[in-house]
This record gives structure tokens, sequence and C-alpha cells, in this order.
């Protein structure tokens, strides 16, 4: 119980002390180390022919250098050793002043710039040799000295160096979230603005052919424009929304909703809008695609998105099959989603382009792996494994 009292005890002043303004911090040490000065100064026989009130200021130089140790290091530690080397010559090495001095080098070491940090250790020898001129000390005795001078401003810089690789670390490591953040944006606009668009343009100019023609036709197209565009409205609405609120938690394009009553994996929302535009799409989810991870169905929805738009705009594909299982493979349970087209196919030696690019993306954030080319009969097979945790 006592222990636990101690402990306690301990760690409400450490709270108290992190509290405390910086200027308290910075001058509260020097308050302290002066008050010790001053009272072992008062307590001790005068030399003959100091006089106290020089004296007196001389201990109020050493100690108030200790105030500025964080601002200006280097300059404090001059200060103070210029005050230590008097001190010694004039009146006599004082019994705490090498400990202020002491502090003052692990304070240089560990708040200086690295290039001043290394100016200020010239200064170590200077000083000790000056504190011990009043005394009939060996030589070893100064050398040992200097060497635990330096041992402590090796400690102090040591921490800040440590300190200072910490925070890059951690400044690359905030500066590659928001980059990644930024492509996730970026990627998340490329498929709400531009999937929509290329159908509202698709179902547009299908309704410009039938205007004469077929009225009934025409009417339902545009219904098609206006759905799609109303869809995407909402989609950005929930995107500048969690931009908005700061809140990653929530995947813009999860929607936030259930699934659709026409598939467990709410994809039937999705294909509307390309049968609209002429794209007969036959979607075959499996039973057990159910209670996806947020993540995981928001890419299902994303490669879809992109796979059938690409078939419709590319591919000038007029249907599309679309199949979402689970599988096992070597590597454990995944989640395959596989889109196959009936259109022209890729052409000879194609490279993959921003969409499927980004397919890769969301594939390889999930452990999974993306093949795509030539189907079977002649259009363009994506197959998409995604890993299941």
């Amino acid at each position: 119980m006592r222990a636990t009292g101690a402990q306690g005890t301990g760690e409400r002043a450490w709270a108290w002390a992190a509290r405390l303004p910086p200027a308290a911090v910075d001058v509260l040490p020097a308050v302290v180390v002066l008050a010790a000065m001053v009272a072992v100064r008062l307590g001790s026989a005068p030399e003959p022919g100091s006089p106290l009130p020089a004296a007196l200021a001389l201990t109020a130089v050493i100690a108030g250098s200790l105030a500025v140790r964080r601002r200006w290091p280097l300059t404090a530690y001059a200060v103070g050793t210029a005050g230590l080397a008097v001190e010694a010559l004039w009146l006599g090495s004082g019994s705490l002043t090498a400990f202020a001095n002491l502090f003052g080098v692990y304070s240089l070491g560990l708040y200086a710039t690295p290039g001043r940090a290394v100016l200020g250790t010239l200064l170590v020898p200077p000083g000790v040799l000056a504190h011990f001129a009043s005394e009939d000390a060996s030589a070893a005795v100064p050398v040992a000295v200097v060497f635990v001078w330096l041992l402590v401003w090796a400690v102090g810089y040591g921490t800040a160096r440590r300190h200072q690789e910490t925070e890059q670390r951690r400044a690359l490591a905030r500066r590659e979230a928001v980059l990644g953040e930024r492509v996730r944006i970026a990627r998340e606009l490329h498929d709400i603005v531009g999937h929509s668009v290329n159908a509202m343009l698709v179902q547009a100019g299908a309704g410009r052919i039938v205007l004469a023609t077929e009225p009934e036709r025409t009417r339902e197209l545009l219904l098609g424009v206006e759905r799609t565009g109303r869809d995407a409205l909402a989609e950005l609405d929930r995107l500048l929304g969690v931009l908005r609120a700061e809140d990653p938690a929530e995947d813009p394009a999860d929607g936030g909703g259930e699934a659709d009553a026409e598939d467990a994996a709410g994809l039937g929302r999705l294909v509307r809008p390309m049968a609209d535009a002429g794209l007969a799409v036959r979607l075959s989810v499996a039973p057990d695609v159910r209670d996806l991870p947020p993540d995981v169905r928001s890419s299902v929805h994303r490669i879809v998105q992109e796979a059938l738009t690409n078939a419709l705009r590319h591919g000038r594909a007029r249907s599309a099959e679309v199949t979402v299982r689970r599988q096992d493979d070597a590597d454990g349970r995944s989640l395959l989603v596989r889109v196959v087209d009936e259109g022209d196919g890729p052409a000879p030696h194609y490279r993959p382009g921003r969409g499927l690019r980004g397919i890769g993306e969301r594939a390889a954030a999930l452990g999974g792996h993306v093949e795509h080319g030539t189907a079977a009969g002649g259009g363009f097979a994506l197959s998409v494994a995604l890993r299941l945790r």
C-alpha cells in the first residue's frame, strides 16, 4: 500500500509538471539552483577581499544561464562556463557551480542543433581546467572530469537525435497517410464521377437516337439519366460528408445502407444504369456472399462498376456477366469477382489504363490479385480475388 501511494504521488507530480507553461519549466530549475547556490555562498566563510554583492551577482549569472538553456543552449552554456571560470579564478571553486555547469552541458547536447552542440564541446576543457586551477589536484582529476562532462553531453545529444529520428518517422508516416488518402479520394471521385457521367452520356445518346421513333423508350432512358445523376450526387454527398467530418471510419463508397433486395452484395443499384444504357447484365451472386466487411463490399462495388463501364465504353459490349462468390485457394478464403463481357475485346498488346490500375490498387490493399485479358468468346474478362479475413 505504501509503495502504491508513493507511485500515485509521483504520477501526480509528473502530471502537475506537465501542466506547467514552458516559461515556468525553463525558469524553475534556474530558481532552484540559484537558491541553493546563494544558500551555500551565504553559509560559507567569504574569501578575503571578495565582495559579497559581486559574488552573489556572479552566482545569479551562473544560475540564470539555465533559464535560457532550451532557447539558446550554446549561449547559455558559454555564459555558465564563463561564470564558472571567473568564480574559480576570483573567489574559488563553488561546491554547486560544477553541478550547474553539468546541467548546462547536458542541455547543450539535448537542445542545440547538431553543429552548435558539437561546437559547444570545445568549451568543456577550458571550463574544467579553470575550475581546478585553484585546487591542488593531480592531472588525472581534470581529465576524468572532462570525460564525465563529455559523457553527459553525449547522453543529451543521443537523446535529441533519437527524438529527431522519431519525429521524422512520424512526419513521414503522416505524409504517407495523407498521400494514401489523396489517392483513395481521387480513386473514389474517378469512380463516382467518371462512371456516372459515362453511363449518362450513353443513356442520353441512346435517347437521342430513338427520340422520334420510340417516345416511351426515350422516356425510360431519360428517367435512367435522372436516376444515375441522383445516385452520383448522393454518393458525392456521402464522400464530401466524410471529408468534412474527418471520420475515416465510414467508407464513402459503401453508402452506409443495407444491401439491395435484389442481391446480397447490393449490386442491383449499380447494374440498373448499365441496363438503361443498353448493356444487358446477368448478375450471379452466390447466396453465401453476405455480411461482407465494409472495405471488401466497397471494393466489390467499384470493381463491378469499373468493369461494366469499360465494357460499355471501350468494348462496345451489348451484354456482360457478373459473378461474385466465395472460393478456397492455396492462400485461404477469398472472394472472387469476375466480369466477362461479349464486346470487341482488348487490342493486341494493350496496357492497363487508370481504371484497371485502380482495381489493382484496391485488390492489393486487401491482399488480393487481379487477372484480365481476352475472354474465351472474344470479349474482355476481369477476375479479382479479394482476401477475406
